[in-house]
């Protein structure tokens, strides 16, 4: 008697008929009937995943090994359909051929049994194109499901943290919602978004998964428009993780928000405020002295930090060994020589100081405009392949043009008004950077304001601030965005 292997998979619990009992008692009884020994051990069983890669079938990569094996453990492999062993034909003709060339095990549907002629190969291949085919269809109806139900306001994805499901849509929880409104509130008060984590998790409050509070968990919350009352969902699938991308659906949800329009857009205008003065990488938490952040080292142009006794600077990248010169400085000493270097500047009108100018903001709008034009071309370039290979209607091509020529004409349009309405001189331009400076310097030189006021005042007048150790001198960059 021959030795059989049974390969068993079920995508979803509700398909009875395709059970793991139901499928494996059929595979039996064929091999009773054709006089296989089928081993407990060499019955394979993925339950609940998709058979459309091998990837991610543990069970099914496991049986291809033990078919590897010498001697060969098992004569052939048994299924109750092909579609059981692979929807995807590139995976089922690669293990197929590799099973009977390499290891002489054939594959066997008990109930699609094929005849022994040549013509058994093309009804084979026949049947997985149709399994493919149904998978791909089955995958398309679906998605074209979810995007109607989304249209309607209903829910297709899970709650976020600060609600619960509750009669088929989001409902406030009451031990969360009250949370998201703290959040907020917190934000708007002046904390940054690391200290509103340190916080929430040194109460013990954990995410909706139940981990510790991170910078970025409280940037979703605070970027979340699901709060608003609505349903967000992106158009393009491989950004379906990214909250800030700009193909996304927006519509009215059912369900009740917790944050007021009016409360989310202040959030919104404080990010960009804080994103435009700290970088984007920097955090913003209150400080212990005026110059954290700003200055930079000469030689390898890493930020200078605080050192363990806290009132000297040392250049970062010398304490991780990558710079070898030392920018070891006093706080106190570096303060005023800053504070001196700000007052030179101010004062002396017949030296230009240095400035980022702003032409190089404005490419850097123009590159941002041009980016986002080319997509929308590229977007207008792929509906009219679509039309031309009949997958779209006239009419579909007509108002999916239309659509996108709209944004295109917003496009020009913002970029168009960002513009400013007078471009300063040169001379303008030194004359303004004075100004603030001249303003600027009460602040940073009082004793009786904070020192988390003085650096945001810094950094709103500087771009950059370098010591140059050997000369023990400071070289600054101000800011020209008027």
């Amino acid at each position: 008697m021959k030795t059989a292997a049974a390969y068993i998979r079920v995508s979803t619990d509700d398909q009875v008929e395709f059970s793991p009992d139901s499928q494996l008692k059929a595979i039996r009884k064929y091999a009773k009937d054709h006089d296989f020994v089928l081993p407990k051990e060499f019955i394979f069983v993925d339950e609940g995943i998709s058979g459309r890669t091998a990837a991610k079938r543990p069970e099914f990569n496991r049986m291809i090994g033990t078919a590897k094996s010498t001697p060969k453990p098992f004569d052939t492999i048994l299924l109750w359909k092909f579609s059981r062993f692979a929807r995807n034909r590139q995976d089922s003709i690669v293990y197929k051929s590799m099973l009977r060339k390499q290891c002489g095990i054939d594959v066997v549907s008990v109930s699609e049994q094929l005849g022994e002629d040549n013509t058994s190969i093309l009804i084979e291949a026949l049947i997985e194109a149709m399994d493919e085919y149904y998978s791909l269809n089955l995958a398309e109806e679906v998605k074209r499901g979810m995007n109607e139900k989304f249209s309607r306001g209903g829910v297709v994805s899970q709650p976020p943290f600060g609600y619960k499901m509750k009669d088929g849509i989001f409902a406030p929880d009451e031990n969360a919602a009250p949370i998201v409104r703290m959040i907020y509130a917190d934000y708007l008060a002046g904390k940054g978004a690391r200290q509103i984590a340190k916080e929430l998790n040194h109460k013990g409050i954990t995410t909706s998964k139940g981990g510790k509070w991170e910078n970025r968990t409280v940037e979703y919350v605070l970027t979340n428009q699901t709060y608003l009352g609505k349903m967000r969902r992106s158009t393009d699938p491989r950004n379906k993780y990214d909250r800030f991308h700009e193909d996304v659906n927006l519509v009215d949800g059912a369900h009740e928000p917790l944050i007021s329009e009016e409360t989310f857009a202040a959030v919104q205008e404080r990010r960009a405020e804080i994103k435009k003065t700290y970088g984007k990488y920097a955090r913003h938490a209150p400080v212990n002295f005026m110059l954290k952040g700003v200055v930079r080292c000469d030689n390898c142009g890493a930020t200078l930090v605080a050192t363990a006794n806290r009132d000297r600077l040392q250049c970062h990248n010398y304490n991780r060994g990558t710079c070898n010169v030392s920018h070891s400085v006093s706080i106190e000493a570096l303060t005023r020589l800053v504070l001196d270097k700000l007052r030179a500047d101010m004062e002396c009108a017949d030296t230009e100081v240095e400035i980022v100018t702003t032409a190089a903001a404005e490419n850097v709008h123009e590159d941002d405009t041009e980016f986002l034009l080319s997509r929308e071309y590229k977007k207008l370039e792929r509906i009219r392949e679509a039309y031309e290979a009949g997958i779209d209607t006239l009419d579909e091509y007509r108002v999916n043009k239309q659509k996108i020529q709209r944004r295109i004409d917003e496009i020009r349009a913002e970029a168009e008004a960002a513009k400013p309405a007078h471009v300063l001189t040169s001379e303008e331009r030194q004359q303004a950077v004075r100004a603030r400076i001249r303003l600027g310097l009460d602040t940073l030189a009082s004793p009786d304001v904070s020192e988390t006021t003085k650096n945001e005042v810094l950094r709103s007048l500087v771009e950059r601030i370098v010591f140059v150790k050997p000369k023990k001198v400071i070289e600054i960059v101000y800011k020209g965005d008027f």
